[in-house]
């Protein structure tokens, strides 16, 4: 067998074509590798400054006359047994709802408050305490809803329950304080603008926008009591006098 072996020109011929092959092929990756973007490290967008803030404390009352008087009267019996006692607390206690009810009390504005039945001691010579009888009770929670008839209102429980009568004492108060309410928040909610207005003058800033409001416990302090009348008084003469409404708010405003 003969084995042809390539001649020295063909040889050459190959060997130039394939470096031009190269060239070609090391001139096209060249631009790809020119055109990729450079990798930088990824930016941190910069912290917005908090704004300025103020806090204040807005407080606002409200006033308007009484249309309630609320009465709490009862009645007291004190017999050598227990069972006496009840009795005349329970005579006692009928006398005083009837009268109620003439003088045009409505049974849903009388209430019992309180109900009670304990003994009485007495002390001997020789300073030992002994029970010598019962003290039974009964209190009621009267609405006279026509203030103005409140004085004959009590006059009349004392005519018709004698000794036994007890008058522990009036408030006045208004039926529907919601109104007055309202009124009251509205000036603490004046009263918190008016401040923090006064704030941002005072540091050189504009009153923003309100970030956040609270409101307290409203309170109707003070309100009129009576002490016990005596029995002899056909109608009492009260002063009712003016029910107040506090409010108190908590705002924060915005300094721009």
């Amino acid at each position: 067998m003969t084995i042809r072996r390539p001649s020295a020109a063909r040889t050459a011929r190959l060997l130039a074509a394939t470096a031009v092959l190269g060239g070609l092929l090391v001139g096209t990756a060249a631009p790809a590798l020119a055109a990729a973007p450079e990798r930088t490290a990824p930016r941190v967008a910069a912290r917005a400054e908090a704004p300025a803030t103020v806090t204040v404390t807005g407080h606002g009352r409200a006033a308007a006359a009484p249309d309630l008087a609320i009465l709490s009267v009862g009645v007291e019996a004190t017999r050598k047994t227990a069972k006496e006692a009840m009795a005349a607390q329970k005579t006692a206690a009928e006398s005083l709802l009837a009268v109620l009810h003439k003088q045009g009390i409505a049974e849903r504005d009388i209430r019992t408050d309180s109900l009670s039945l304990s003994p009485v001691y007495t002390q001997n010579a020789e300073g030992e305490s002994k029970v010598t009888g019962y003290q039974a009770g009964q209190a009621f929670s009267v609405k006279v809803r026509e203030i103005d008839r409140a004085g004959q209102v009590i006059g009349a429980v004392n005519d018709a329950t004698g000794d036994s009568g007890r008058i522990n004492g009036v408030v006045f108060d208004v039926a529907d304080p919601s109104a007055l309410r309202v009124k009251a928040r509205e000036a603490a909610y004046r009263d918190a603008y008016d401040k923090a207005a006064q704030h941002a003058r005072l540091s050189g800033h504009q009153l923003g926008r309100l970030v956040s409001l609270g409101e307290g416990e409203s309170v109707r302090p003070g309100p009129g009591a009576a002490p016990g009348v005596a029995a002899d008084e056909a109608s009492v003469p009260l002063a009712p006098g003016e029910i107040e409404e506090q409010v108190t708010v908590s705002a924060v405003f915005e300094l721009v």
